[in-house]
């Protein structure tokens, strides 16, 4: 049965990392292109360890972060960090040429991006009202996430999923953490996804709204999700065979499974 709105009482952190840690070192989350792995337990205490250095280094509740990275699985743990922090999370489309003049519609005082990505996103703080850049690696005047989850821990935030806002769509729409998770179950009733099930993206990072519900969607369950944009016909063959996948998202955006 679709659950309705009365029916959610947890934030979207509860709903997607709410098992994780006892689902251990399994692996979560599998990012081909840029070479990186998470298993459940790693992926689910970056994202609270890293929402409490966020905390501790004055984010605040309702506050605009913006996202800007170049790979699946930063965007991922950048997104839920600044969710469970209590901030709504705004991905950018690499290379946009307006991200100056976004950040400071949206009021953002955080930035968080990728090393090769740095330099830009430094230049569009500068344009906007954000005070500081936080980079998934080192990476010139910005802050190492690494180091966020070194800082002494904080409690989070008590949020209303009812009405705390999570996630900035595309068009400057407003998720709450209620409608992101109905996103997630109504994306369910297709996907119908398993803890059993090995689900490949292909998606470009542009289809930023989609990634999120798929993603934590899989994660949810306990699935293991590959992430692997851009692949030939002969690349996406040999994937689905070395990793046993059972469900795809195509380019195209459809789901189906194996």
């Amino acid at each position: 049965m679709r659950p309705t709105p009365q029916s959610i009482q947890c934030t979207v952190t509860e709903a997607v990392f709410g098992c994780a840690h006892g689902r251990g070192d399994r692996p979560a989350l599998i990012d081909l292109g840029a070479g990186v792995v998470y298993g459940y337990r790693r992926l689910a205490g970056e994202v609270t360890r890293g929402a409490s250095g966020l905390v501790r280094r004055g984010a605040r509740r309702r506050q605009v972060a913006g996202i800007h990275v170049d790979n699946a699985a930063a965007q991922t743990l950048a997104v839920h960090t600044v969710i469970a922090a209590g901030g709504v999370a705004a991905p950018i489309v690499p290379g946009s040429g307006e991200m100056g003049e976004l950040l400071a519609e949206w009021d953002a005082r955080l930035l968080i991006t990728t090393p090769r990505l740095a330099e830009s996103s430094l230049q569009a703080a500068e344009d906007s009202r954000v005070r500081q850049v936080i980079a998934f690696g080192q990476a010139r005047d910005t802050v190492d996430f690494a180091d966020l989850l070194l800082l002494e821990s904080v409690p989070l935030p008590f949020l209303d999923p009812a009405v705390q806002p999570a996630l900035l769509t595309d068009d400057g729409g407003v998720l709450t953490h209620q409608d992101l998770i109905m996103r997630m179950h109504a994306l369910d009733r297709v996907a119908a996804l398993e803890k059993s099930d090995v689900l490949l993206v292909t998606w470009p990072l542009v289809c930023s709204l989609a990634m999120t519900t798929l993603i934590g969607l899989a994660l949810m369950h306990g699935a293991l999700v590959v992430v692997a944009p851009g692949l030939s016909s002969a690349e996406l063959s040999a994937t689905i065979q070395d990793f046993g996948i059972t469900v795809m998202a195509l380019s195209d955006g459809s789901i189906q499974r194996v």
